[in-house]
């Protein structure tokens, strides 16, 4: 039998204090905030980091899987990868539980994945499809928090009823998990249907919590600016982003409005990410390597579409030597940019009107990291203009635009087919115990 630890160890508000009172966070995601990662975010203003999405039986019964996703040695070390969260997704309390025990001597708290919208976390009952199952929720939630020596942590979306939106976030937290982090988008809301995360109902939601209730937001963030504009209209204690810090880790700086940490080089951004992958031990960080240089790099290979399948064909177990050859590549062609008499005219940020989403688009110079555009309101036509300083062309055709799709696709690909094998066996694991349980 466990002996209750809920009541020994820090909660809600004394949490959130001891950890640095966080205001900037890296998502959790699947293969891609990985070590390597997570060190380049704090270098750019990163407060708090959570691991990618583990499979909590996979990282119980798969020892190989599991030293991949997570070195002993490495993640969690006190000296450069803390504060952190580890995340798990799951549909039974004993293997979340079993899971989060072999890592909670390493981390700040565990976090329960109930965000994933995708096909696998269906078929595998977790993630987002949770959703449908409260009291499972609340059991998996529960079992950590009275049973870790760490915190229990919750990610959820929101249904487009707002009283059951507000219901359901009451019943996480009543559960146990010490903060709440909400996207403002419902589990349909993905891939063409993305579209905008709301943040209306973010307010309501946190003014509708208890107010001293650790509150995160998440969704709509592409510059440093929009941080501070979630926080003012959600009331939110720190703000989380995904897509935003994979395509320019530079989201997360506001300390200054230096344009070389904002929006830096992309020769710099990835010679910088790929010694610290070369620094680590851990198979986890070399793994998710492509995947971040294609986002790195995004609107630099519209440009330099000869380097495209240079990467896409270099396997990510490859000698270094081999990813530093493609590294040197970039920064040679960015040398040569530098060297354009006209460069200082070239090279500025200029910001565009006010959107009605109340935010605006900036224009980069391709050669700096820059956020990718998702469809506006899931319109499968965008017809805004994605304009590149030093471009001769602008992506403003429907068909462009879906090409551009296509690329941003495969580029996905590459950093799921990692696990995708091992996550679809689990899935079907999961399904025919749950028609057994059920038989």
């Amino acid at each position: 039998m466990t002996v209750s630890t809920s009541s020994t160890k820090l909660q809600g508000r004394q949490l959130y204090d001891a950890i640095g009172q966080p205001k900037t966070i890296v998502a959790p995601m699947v293969d891609q905030s990985e070590l390597a990662w997570r060190i380049l975010s704090r270098r750019y203003g990163a407060d708090l980091c959570y691991t990618p999405m583990f499979h909590s039986r996979l990282f119980v019964n798969d020892i190989k899987y599991r030293e991949k996703m997570w070195n002993s040695q490495e993640d969690g070390d006190p000296e450069y990868d803390r504060p952190v969260i580890v995340q798990f997704c799951a549909n039974d309390p004993e293997y979340l539980l079993q899971a989060a025990k072999m890592v909670e001597d390493r981390c700040d708290a565990v976090d329960l994945n109930l965000g994933c919208p995708q096909g696998i976390a269906k078929k595998g009952k977790y993630g987002a499809f949770l959703m449908d199952d409260w009291e499972l929720i609340h059991k998996l939630i529960r079992t950590l928090h009275d049973n870790l020596k760490v915190p229990v942590t919750a990610k959820i979306r929101i249904y487009d009823d707002w009283e059951k939106s507000l219901e359901y976030a009451k019943m996480v937290l009543d559960a146990g998990a010490q903060f709440i982090t909400i996207h403002g988008r419902t589990r349909e809301m993905k891939g063409q249907a993305t579209g905008l995360a709301n943040w209306k109902i973010l307010k309501y939601l946190r003014d509708n919590l208890p107010k001293d209730q650790v509150f995160f937001a998440n969704g709509n963030i592409l510059y440093p600016n929009d941080l501070s504009r979630c926080e003012q209209e959600t009331s939110c204690d720190a703000v989380m982003s995904a897509e935003g810090n994979l395509y320019n880790p530079g989201v997360f700086w506001t300390a200054t409005d230096d344009k070389d940490k904002q929006f830096a080089r992309v020769d710099k951004m990835l010679r910088e990410y790929f010694e610290i992958v070369r620094s680590l031990k851990g198979e986890g960080s070399r793994t998710a390597m492509k995947a971040h240089f294609f986002k790195v790099l995004h609107a630099f290979l519209n440009v330099h579409k000869e380097l495209r399948p240079t990467i896409g064909q270099t396997s990510v177990h490859a000698p270094f030597e081999e990813w530093d050859k493609i590294v040197k590549q970039v920064e040679a062609i960015v040398e040569e940019i530098y060297k354009q008499p006209n460069i200082e005219e070239l090279d500025v940020i200029v910001e565009g009107p006010v959107e009605h989403w109340g935010g605006a688009y900036k224009k980069v110079p391709y050669w700096r990291c820059q956020p990718y555009f998702r469809t506006v309101d899931g319109e499968k036509q965008n017809t805004r203009l994605l304009k590149v300083a030093g471009e001769k062309e602008l992506i403003a055709s429907s068909a462009e635009a879906s090409e551009k799709q296509k690329r941003k696709l495969e580029e996905e690909k590459a950093s799921e087919e990692n696990n995708k094998r091992k996550l679809e066996e689990e899935a079907t694991e999961d399904e025919n115990a749950s028609k057994r349980k059920t038989a």
